[in-house]
């Protein structure tokens, strides 16, 4: 029916949203403590920006991009990942002519057409940051620590790091060398996606689904063998730095994440073995969206799987629960008053709902209890005439008259 969401989206109901608005905070509080600050880019692009950013070899441009022509027949692509976005930002606003480095953090939909199931959705969201203009090997780890300081104050434990380096341009055109000759006498046992990437780019082979369990594909040489001295040094810096912060990791050789743009640094947070946050460095992309040569480093945490992984784990939420006030009206007259009375409370800053159906003191009552008010305001007729309501503590079930005058005071100081 067409009154059904589309398949592989999600509504996010009242109870569940609340979650997603506790990690949002929490990231927001994150980047605010790692002084990152917030971009909010379109949810579409022109398509060139993806073929060209994330790579025209990798499966997301090639399987899972929805493009679409607007009415000027311009290619407009919904964004199925957020860095391409930043730095075509950042070069457009030129950002690049501020003192460096730019610091930017992100939280959105993307949306890509795959085969949806636990934790993969044709619209997903993340949670993101890249920091540009800089190559020190400190700020790939100061990002590292705040993707695990994100997870740790969310209460998420166990979470392993993996780490690899994908090298410079001129470590990978040595690995892709070495890479063909390994893998020229299976080309042919290849699926039909991998046979075309043999020449174009053979490392996209070893990330592929398909082709993982060919004993060649496993047995691929690792391209650490093939960094230059520089890419060398470099990734020994960022361990190092990782075991300064007390930071544990592990050293993943055959990890070469699903995009084309990173370079040295790649890494991937774990949770029960599912990857819930990915990215490393890309100092090649800037220039590629016409801005000078600024390198850069960033990562994306997908929010449906950090989810997933604090059910997994058992880990409830802090989240506060309930209003602060809830008027139950007994008559006519009272009604009226209550609707003014409302809006002088949550003016107030009170969180304060009541009752608009007319029911009975019990069923009122009752509401209040399923709402977990704190407090709940009595109002009849008679009270009302007598310019006083009765205020019950909910939880002590503790009752005062209290003078309408003072009511908003009163219940101010009670909570």
């Amino acid at each position: 029916m067409l009154t059904n969401r589309p398949r592989g989206v999600n509504d996010i109901l009242p109870g569940d949203v609340e979650k997603w608005q506790f990690i949002e905070r929490t990231a927001r509080d994150v980047c605010r403590r790692f002084n990152v600050s917030e971009i909010r880019t379109p949810i579409f692009e022109h398509t060139e920006l993806f073929q060209r950013g994330v790579g025209e070899t990798t499966d997301i441009v090639e399987k899972e991009m929805y493009t679409f022509q607007d009415r000027g027949d311009r290619s407009l692509t919904l964004r199925p990942e957020g860095t391409a976005s930043a730095v075509r930002s950042f070069v457009e606003n030129k950002l690049y002519a501020q003192p460096q480095p730019t610091k930017l953090f992100y939280i959105g939909p993307m949306f890509r057409y795959e085969r949806p199931q636990s934790g993969r959705y044709r619209q997903f969201h993340q949670f993101g940051a890249e920091v540009l203009g800089v190559n020190e090997p400190s700020v790939d780890a100061e990002v590292l620590a705040l993707v695990m300081t994100f997870f740790n104050e969310l209460g998420l434990k166990n979470i392993t790091l993996e780490i690899n380096s994908v090298g410079s341009p001129a470590s990978r055109e040595a690995y892709r060398g070495a890479l063909r000759e390994h893998l020229a006498p299976v080309k042919d046992q290849l699926c039909k996606d991998c046979q075309s990437r043999f020449d174009r780019n053979p490392m996209r082979i070893l990330d592929c689904k398909i082709d993982a369990s060919n004993e060649t594909v496993s047995s691929s040489p690792f391209m650490l063998d093939y960094l230059t001295d520089e890419d060398k040094t470099h990734f020994e810096q960022v361990k190092s730095y990782l075991d300064s912060f007390g930071i544990n990791y592990v050293v993943n050789p055959r990890m070469v994440r699903g995009l084309d743009y990173y370079t040295q640094t790649a890494f991937e947070f774990i949770e029960s073995g599912s990857t819930i946050s990915g990215g490393g460095r890309y100092n090649g992309m800037v220039e590629q969206f016409g801005g000078p040569d600024m390198p850069g480093f960033g990562f994306g945490v997908g929010i449906e799987r950090v989810l997933i992984a604090l059910q997994n784990q058992e880990v409830e939420l802090p989240i506060e629960k309930g209003i602060d006030v809830f008027l139950v009206a007994l008559g006519e007259e009272a009604q009226k008053r209550t609707v003014t009375l409302l809006q002088e409370l949550r003016t107030a800053g009170l969180v304060a709902d009541k009752d608009y159906l007319g029911k009975s003191m019990k069923a009122q009552m009752k509401a209040a209890d399923r709402l977990k008010a704190k407090q709940v305001v009595i109002l009849g007729d008679d009270e009302l005439a007598q310019g006083v309501a009765n205020v019950k503590d909910m939880e002590s079930g503790e009752q005062v008259s209290v003078p309408l005058s003072e009511l908003v005071e009163k219940i101010q100081q009670k909570l």
